[in-house]
C-alpha cells in the first residue's frame, strides 16, 4: 500500500488517507480480502499520531471500504465497485451542478467554464 501525506495539501491528514486507501481499492491496487498495515504501523511509516490514523481507519470502516477483526487487523471489504463509482459520480455531479450554479450567477461562459475544467483536469 502506498500512501503519501501532503502537509500542503488543503484536506486534512485523516483525509488524505481515506482518498488514498478508497482509490487503490476502487482501482483493484487492494483487493478484496487483503490485510491492511496496522494503525500503529501506518502512524510510524507516515510519521503522523496515531490517533489520526484511527480516524481514517474508522471512517474507512463506517463507509463499508475496510473491516476490522478484534486481535487479527483490518482488511479490505468485499466492495461491489460498481455501486461504490456511482455514487463517487453522483456526488461528482452535484458538485458540478453547484458549481455551474455559480458561474452562471457572475456570467461566466460555458467555454469559460469548459477551459477551467480542462486545466484543472490535466492538472
Amino acid at each position: 500500500m502506498n500512501i503519501i501525506i501532503s502537509n500542503s495539501a488543503n484536506e486534512p491528514i485523516y483525509l488524505q488517507i481515506i482518498n488514498q486507501i478508497k482509490s487503490q481499492i476502487l482501482t483493484g491496487d487492494l483487493k478484496e480480502g487483503q490485510a491492511l498495515p496496522s494503525i500503529r504501523s501506518l502512524a510510524k511509516e507516515l510519521e503522523i499520531s496515531v490517533i489520526t490514523t484511527k480516524r481514517a481507519y474508522d471512517e474507512l470502516e463506517k463507509d463499508g471500504f475496510i473491516v476490522t477483526v478484534a486481535g487479527k487487523g483490518s482488511y479490505v471489504a468485499p466492495v461491489n465497485t460498481d455501486i461504490l463509482k456511482e455514487k463517487k459520480m453522483k456526488m461528482v455531479e452535484q458538485k458540478l451542478s453547484e458549481t455551474i450554479t455559480e458561474a452562471k450567477l457572475i456570467g461566466m461562459s460555458l467555454e469559460e467554464l469548459k477551459k477551467i475544467l480542462e486545466l484543472l483536469y490535466e492538472g
